[in-house]
């Protein structure tokens, strides 16, 4: 027992061992706990917002160069960043939640005051419901009742009846414009918050924290009218600056002159405006507007902006009319900004316009009875604007290669100015028709005028001499029947060789010399078609600016040409269920230098919906609810399946072409003859792919299946995918597989996460089929999917496992390929984790083709 309390061995000096080891390991944890002086923080701190994730070499390195952290254990400073990173973590969570519950809070406010007003209307509707019911009855009873009494009654009613006369027009003096502003602010703010037009919810338009906000179009009034209401992150008076700058948001406004401007009440201002908006087609004159324009400030703060025509009905100066121009009537419109409890603005949008219909062809009369369509291009247009110039200023982002999100906005509205101007062609701006050759399909115009030729002209950054002299415009109209404008524009973008002629691309370019393009990704080389560099998207996700390559364009020997051609180009209008909205495909040739003023000839397509489905205001069509569960997405649903086949919705669109080039003024009539030339050969090249995409809507598959998503073969097609997935992997490729209903598993195929591609059973196998992953991973349609072969999908790596592949595939009926990488149909490189391979049997046990499921893909 001595022995034993002297150190000996026994279970008390085994008790006192652990004991020992549990006093270390709390002396250890204790050690965790730190408590770091001001000096260590701010280095840290310091390193942090360097690197919040620094390495463990980097880490050490910091204890060296910090002589104020070397008594700090490297695995403290580990767990010092690990619990730095969580607060930022927590801290932009919670800032992001407070930013949504002010979102969330405003908008159930605004949403409050909509479902007032709207009690108020329908309270409003079913007095007059009344009122017209009793006015009903007592003139049945005036009719049967023949007495002389009675008669003069009703002659005594029908004089009390009698509208009241008009008031005179006021003159032009400050206090006749007043009380025309007046006038204005009452009959603006009764359709803005009160029951002065009957307003219906723009179709596909849900309000929420993250839409653009509650957009309605008027239903049963004169003219074309739309209300938007929306939440902006700004004060009042910089909204109201933004807004009343309407050439900033609104791209088909030409010019806006403010002619006069008399102080008023409340300092507010009465301003005399003149207005020029350009045609969006060749088949109608553009518009102009003599305006009146009100800004005050109401009893409770609000900022309101407020408009109006001056014409003979309100008095006040006149403007003679300007040829070619249309004179419009913009009924009482304007905007009523009021400041949210959360920070920012609440925003009322109306616009009530009169565009004389009366004045354009019957097709495209449409256009300008469309509600739908001046909802998109005024009242959400002024929205969006307003909310990326919030998004810019609060974010500071860098996008489109060092470019700030304002200066690409910039290039987008050059774009659209300068195919606008091109289209409409205004002896103001230089524009001059020249003769035809007797048909009457393609308009030649030419532009010489110093401004133009030396915007064209400026010098690059090589110190080229000025060689083009004249600007030369083809432009023409045609009519479009059953196609997805959306569709037509996304395949023309992603197949330019089915309707562009390289070879006069460049030749037409070389007139303005530009260079090589000095851009990051310009060392892409040896690509003999066209390839797609991103270079951003607007806060509009509808909308993206993108530069072409375009590899060998063009055979001439010229030494100032580089052998690749670069366009800076813009594509909007991609969502086929968007009502009243145009698509757009923009583009021009750019230089070396591609700076932010950099001389652009724009050209082009534009293609206008005149008929849209959707679209309330039209009393003939009402909206389908479930189309939005149709199978597929608007990508798929080209095919015109669903609601759009119904007796209402023969869909037809107006595409207008324009393409400019520039040229030396001695070759004026061969360069034109060339121009006609090209365009009616783009003309017939479109006709034709329109008519692929309106007949066949999708390319037809093996044998006689089409496979149209919605159709009875595609839904036999995904059964047999998956009946065959099954029998060769001994598991189910989706859960609904072994339900009885062919369209559910039609329907989870198509939206299955990895990309599904079957390919033919053939000499030279060929993609007959793949679900919308595999459009994505494409970079292509359906309809252009038969273009893309399996040879032509797989690098050379790939090329050799599928080789070696392939025989088991064709024997044992399945295969599992390893991870590598694939090209997209635009030449883009793709990863992926692994690719299945299996047989796809038919309901004989026939082979029917080869499906390919790429797991985990993504762009490199």
């Amino acid at each position: 027992c001595g022995i034993a309390a002297a150190g000996g061995p026994g279970p008390w000096s085994e008790l006192g061992m652990v004991t020992a080891k549990e006093a270390a390991a709390a002396a250890m944890d204790a050690s965790k706990y730190v408590r770091y002086t001001p000096e260590q923080v701010e280095a840290l701190e310091r390193l942090y917002y360097e690197c919040p994730k620094p390495s463990s070499l980097r880490r050490q390195q910091l204890v060296r160069d910090c002589p104020v952290l070397a008594n700090v254990d490297p695995k403290q400073i580990k767990v010092w960043f690990q619990n730095r990173r969580c607060r930022e973590k927590q801290r932009k969570e919670s800032s992001r939640l407070q930013v949504l519950n002010r979102k969330l809070t405003a908008m159930n406010k605004l949403l409050m005051e909509e479902n007032d007003r709207l009690q108020k209307q329908v309270s409003q509707l079913v007095y007059e419901n009344g009122y017209y019911r009793q006015q009903t009855h007592s003139a049945g009873l005036a009719t049967t009742d023949t007495s002389c009494e009675s008669v003069v009654t009703s002659g005594g009613q029908q004089n009390l009846a009698a509208p009241p006369p008009q008031a005179q027009p006021r003159d032009a003096s400050p206090a006749g414009l007043m009380s025309i502003a007046e006038e204005t602010l009452t009959e603006f703010l009764s359709k803005a918050t009160g029951t002065a037009v009957e307003w219906v919810q723009m179709p596909g338009m849900k309000p929420g924290p993250d839409s653009i906000g509650i957009i309605a179009i008027s239903h049963g009034c004169a003219g074309v009218a739309a209300r938007a209401c929306g939440l902006v992150g700004m004060e009042p008076a910089k909204v109201a600056e933004i807004l009343k700058d309407r050439p900033l948001w609104l791209r088909d406004c030409r010019s806006m002159e403010v002619v006069n401007v008399l102080p008023a009440g409340n300092n507010g201002t009465i301003e005399l405006l003149y207005m020029q908006l350009y045609a969006p087609t060749t088949l109608a004159p553009a518009r102009d507007f003599w305006l009146l324009r009100y800004t005050s400030i109401l009893d409770d703060g609000s900022l309101v902006v407020c408009e109006r025509s001056l014409s003979s009905k309100q008095g006040g100066p006149s403007m003679p009319l300007v040829q070619p121009f249309i004179r419009g009537e913009m009924l009482p419109s304007g905007f009523l900004i009021r400041p949210s409890d959360g920070g920012g603005s609440v925003i009322h949008i109306v616009d009530h316009m009169d565009l004389e219909p009366w004045s354009v062809p019957e097709v495209v009369r449409p256009l300008y009875e469309s509600s739908a369509m001046v909802a998109q291009k005024m009242s959400m247009a002024a929205l969006r604007c307003l909310r990326q110039v919030a998004h810019e200023d609060t974010h500071s982002v860098i996008t489109g290669w060092g470019r700030q999100p304002a200066a690409l906005r910039a290039l987008s509205q050059k774009l659209t100015r300068g195919f606008n101007e091109a289209l409409n062609g205004l002896a103001d701006d230089g524009w001059s028709v020249i003769e035809s050759d007797g048909v009457d399909d393609v308009c030649i115009s030419v532009n010489s005028s110093p401004s133009k030729v030396i915007n064209c002209n400026s010098t690059f950054n090589n110190g080229l001499p000025i060689v083009s002299t004249s600007v030369l415009c083809a432009k023409a109209s045609m009519l479009l029947q059953d196609v997805s404008p959306p569709a037509l524009l996304r395949f023309m973008r992603e197949q330019r060789s089915q309707w562009a002629d390289s070879n006069l691309d460049a030749f037409f370019a070389s007139a303005m010399k530009p260079n090589f393009c000095n851009l990051p990704m310009s060392r892409l080389g040896g690509f003999s078609g066209q390839v797609i560099l991103p270079l951003a998207h607007t806060f509009d996700p509808e909308e993206f600016l993108e530069v072409i390559k375009l590899g060998n364009a063009n055979n001439y020997q010229d030494a100032l040409l580089h052998r690749d051609l670069f366009l800076l180009q813009m594509y909007n209008g991609l969502d086929e269920n968007t009502v009243g909205s145009c698509s757009e495909l923009i583009f021009a040739p750019i230089d070396a230098s591609f700076s932010d003023d950099s001389p652009l000839l724009p050209s082009g397509f534009r293609i206008i919906p005149i008929n849209s489905p959707l679209d309330t205001s039209s009393p003939k069509c009402t909206l389908d609810l479930a189309s939005t569960l149709e199978v597929g997405t608007p990508r798929s649903r080209i095919n015109g399946s669903g609601p759009r086949n119904s007796a209402c919705t023969s869909s037809k669109a107006v595409m207008t072409i324009a393409f400019q080039f520039a040229f030396e003024s001695h070759l004026q009539d061969s360069v034109a003859a060339m121009a006609r030339q090209y365009m009616r050969s783009i003309i017939a090249s479109v006709q034709r792919i329109a008519l692929a995409l309106s007949s066949s809507r999708l390319v037809p598959a093996v044998g006689e299946m089409s496979n149209t998503p919605a159709s009875p073969e595609a839904a036999t097609l995904s059964r047999w995918i998956c009946q065959s997935y099954r029998f060769h992997f001994g598991d189910e490729l989706i859960k609904s597989a072994d339900g009885s209903s062919c369209e559910t598993g039609l329907k989870d195929l198509w939206h299955h996460a990895s990309a599904i591609l079957c390919c033919s059973l053939k000499a030279l196998p060929v993609f007959t089929f793949a679900n919308q992953s595999g459009l994505d991973m494409l970079e292509t349609t359906l309809v252009a999917l038969q273009d893309i072969t399996l040879e032509k999908l797989f690098d050379d790596q790939g090329r050799k496992n599928l080789c070696a592949e392939l025989p088991g595939v064709m024997e044992q009926g399945f295969a599992c390929i390893p991870g590598g990488l694939c090209v997209s149909g635009l030449g883009r490189p793709v990863s992926y984790e692994k690719a299945l391979a299996w047989k796809v049997l038919d309901d004989d046990s026939g082979a029917h083709c080869i499906c390919f499921m790429f797991v985990n893909w993504s762009f490199v």
